[in-house]
């Protein structure tokens, strides 16, 4: 194939766009706010998910708090009505002795159902302040992942407007080149990982970074300037005279 060295040097110029684009597509993909985004989600959601389960058992203790409640006040409810017959005076001593033998025992059951009252209150507590810590976390999480996006989409905007710039001279920069050498220079580019097209520098093809043996730089200078070359290696164009 023959192309101009105007062409050629064209094409050079091409390659780097191509290259600053490569690169900023890069960048975007792997901007350190998406990485920390990731994090802060997935500590945000075992967050929620604690929260969640927090809340559950909260609701499940609340109801075992009321039973206990209710345990006490029927054992209340007999203690004040024993207490009651006894201060009557129309119990006789035998019945007056029962009543008290059994407001004792009432008061000591009384004393255990509130004991366990007082340790289902304390898990209540326990569990509100967890509650708390982990609503807490979710806010302080969510704030940081707004601050996050608010950086990644001020980011990716600086990006896709270096890309939008470099697209567009990329464009008027192969709007003279032949069709035939833009067509192999995308051929190439798409089967040799982005590289279509590099200059020959020093005897050294810029595109693999390896040296071109000393026969193929003889057969390359005996071509006509106009002779498009390829890179044994890398098999980019190869554009002599830059």
């Amino acid at each position: 194939m023959k192309a101009s060295p105007s062409d050629q040097r064209q094409i050079i110029d091409v390659a780097a766009f191509d290259q600053k684009t490569t690169a900023l597509n890069h960048t975007a993909a792997t901007l350190p706010e998406i990485a920390e985004l990731a994090t802060l989600t997935t500590k945000s959601h075992n967050a929620c998910d604690l929260r969640i389960a927090a809340e559950t058992e909260l609701s499940d203790v609340k109801r075992e708090l009321l039973r206990a409640e209710g345990d006490v006040e029927q054992i209340v409810t007999r203690i004040t009505r024993d207490e009651a017959r006894l201060s009557g005076g129309s119990a006789s001593p035998k019945e007056l002795e029962q009543l008290q033998h059994e407001v004792g025992t009432l008061n000591t059951r009384r004393s255990e159902l509130e004991e366990i009252e007082l340790e289902i209150m304390m898990r209540v507590d326990e569990i509100k302040a967890r509650i708390d810590e982990l609503q807490s976390q979710e806010s302080g999480f969510t704030d940081q992942i707004n601050d996050l996006n608010i950086r990644k989409e001020n980011a990716l905007a600086r990006i896709n407007g270096e890309l939008e710039s470099i697209s567009k001279e990329r464009a008027e920069t192969l709007a003279p080149v032949s069709p035939e050498l833009i067509a192999l220079y995308e051929k190439i580019r798409a089967s040799n990982n982005g590289t279509g097209a590099a200059a020959l520098v020093a005897g050294t093809c810029t595109g693999c970074h390896l040296s071109i043996n000393t026969v193929e730089l003889k057969r390359m200078s005996e071509l006509s300037d106009d002779e498009v070359v390829r890179c044994e290696e890398c098999r980019c164009i190869l554009v002599r005279g830059i």
